[in-house]
């Protein structure tokens, strides 16, 4: 066996690395718009039982969203999208958009109408300890009512996007979820002081949001002439196949987000504030995931599943290796920098209006919890699409449900002496293990493997790290500095530390050999 895997020609290359950038940048904003969405919604709200109800009632459309759309739906839909235009041309892509979108349509349209009459006795399932919080139980029961056709909304709006992507159009499918952060702050500051109870215009912010971000896609879909008519057909063979694959998938690529809502079960019976502790600190770790995990993710899956139609399986397992070195290359970093820097970062962000110095620390415990699994969590988003592209599900379907069965044991022996925190730790946990034997299987099927390469490539980023660590942990001040701060001088400085830290990896890197080139073609 080769010292590396073979290469893939320059132009192929250069277009993954403008494809991740394009979509890095687009989640980038995204992600700049949801800290100051949350910012907005901890300023105005804090973290009380009014937003534990309504991050409970958001949580369960948004962990339905990861599930059916960019989870296992899209998982499902682009590699047999990519096989159809390779081997059958545009007439039959039409045809497949047209008989899906409306088989989506019917299902999702059918699920939501059952959510929102039913919507007590599933914040119930989700949020059991809320019912001893009669307000907070019927407030999350009517926000339901509101965020959930969110769902049937955010799944076209994937549908859309699964469709431009494996067109190599990224661009406009990466930046609707900035459009919905905005339009969240303006209904959280424009339409909650108009309501009796405030809250609730957060709910209506979700529904407006999703509305928005369908209708953008329009236009990028009319230019490439595909937008989709809503023809539902369960006999298509192809519709069938999407499904059949999206079934298992459910589990296979969405076990974090399981997680993280079995996590907000059990952290509906701990002390109030804990489901937002929780949130705050899966949102911050969204950050890295979103701009390396998810950008990478996103633009390798129409590729694997090209070359496995095409049957390039050296570029297969090239498409891989390149997309591991780049989440290494920042995977680790981001995990050590996280857990360092978790105070400054939620001071600088969140200490204000009625976030006080008690959810600082609270949600600083989970932050630093949960930063181990970033890593863990950005190989899933490289590992899990490997299997799908070559539409295998049962694979991972088979990993996830160990992971997830691991995770609820993790839960529960951590919960009793840990409390929120023992709930991230057991999501970082359960995440290594995913990870671990989604690996194992790419490797005992002969899929991917690790080369001798990784060896001397790991030795330099451990080395890398190290002084980055260094150099944080001497330049940070204590806790007490973060939280005595005031207004944007600490954001300002804690930008600088990442800044410092960054600059310290870099050049650290370049001092123990390593050069851009050998992650620059795939």
């Amino acid at each position: 066996m080769s010292s590396s895997p073979t290469p893939v020609n320059q132009s192929q290359g250069r277009g993954l690395w403008r494809s991740t950038f394009i979509v890095s940048a687009m989640t980038l904003l995204s992600r700049i718009a949801g800290l100051v969405r949350d910012m907005v919604y901890m300023n105005l709200f804090g973290a009380g039982g009014l937003m534990d109800a309504f991050l409970v009632a958001f949580k369960i459309p948004n962990f339905l969203r990861r599930l059916f759309a960019e989870g296992a739906f899209s998982q499902a839909f682009v590699p047999v999208l990519s096989e159809v235009r390779t081997q059958r041309g545009d007439s039959e892509v039409r045809r497949l958009i047209d008989h899906v979108a409306g088989s989506l349509t019917v299902v999702l349209g059918g699920i939501s109408v059952v959510a929102i009459v039913f919507s007590p006795a599933i914040i119930f399932l989700f949020a059991p300890g809320f019912r001893g919080d009669e307000l907070k139980f019927d407030l999350a029961s009517d926000m339901l009512r509101i965020t959930f056709p969110y769902l049937l909304l955010i799944s076209l709006t994937a549908f859309a996007g699964g469709i431009l992507n494996t067109y190599g159009r990224f661009g406009a499918s990466s930046f609707t979820p900035v459009l919905m952060n905005l339009v969240m702050i303006g209904t959280a500051i424009w339409l909650a002081p108009m309501l009796t109870q405030p809250v609730v215009a957060l709910a209506w912010g979700v529904l407006i949001a999703g509305i928005v971000q369908l209708g953008f896609q329009w236009w990028p879909l009319r230019q490439i002439n595909l937008v989709p008519r809503l023809r539902p057909d369960f006999k298509d063979p192809d519709v069938r196949r999407v499904l059949s694959l999206m079934v298992p998938a459910m589990f296979g690529v969405s076990v974090s987000q399981i997680n993280l809502l079995l996590d907000t079960v059990l952290a509906s019976f701990l002390v109030t504030g804990s489901v937002s502790w929780l949130y705050t600190a899966e949102r911050l770790t969204e950050l890295p995931l979103g701009l390396i995990g998810i950008a990478v993710a996103t633009v390798i899956l129409p590729t694997l599943s090209a070359k496995h139609a095409q049957k390039s399986d050296d570029e297969f397992r090239s498409t891989i290796d390149w997309a591991l070195k780049v989440i290494v290359m920042v995977g680790v970093p981001a995990s050590l920098a996280m857990g360092i820097l978790a105070e400054p970062l939620l001071a600088s962000l969140f200490h204000h209006g009625r976030f006080d110095s008690q959810d600082v620390v609270k949600s600083a415990m989970a932050l630093q919890a949960l930063s181990g699994g970033i890593l863990a969590f950005m190989l899933i988003k490289v590992f899990a699409p490997a299997f799908y592209a070559r539409q295998d599900t049962k694979t991972p379907v088979r990993i996830g449900i160990i992971a997830m069965v691991a995770n609820m044991g993790f839960n529960l022996i951590l919960v009793w002496h840990l409390a929120h925190v023992g709930l991230s730790l057991a999501s970082t946990l359960s995440a290594f293990l995913n990870a671990g034997l989604l690996y194992r299987g790419l490797h005992q099927k002969g899929v991917y493997r690790l080369e001798r390469h990784w060896l001397k490539l790991s030795l330099r980023f451990a080395a890398a790290n190290i002084v980055m660590v260094c150099v944080l942990l001497w330049i940070t001040p204590d806790t007490a500095w973060w939280l005595a701060g005031q207004g944007w001088s600490r954001v300002g400085w804690v930008l600088l530390i990442c800044a410092a830290g960054a600059s310290a990896y870099g050049v650290a890197l370049l001092a123990v050999g390593f050069r851009p080139r050998e992650i620059r073609h795939p």
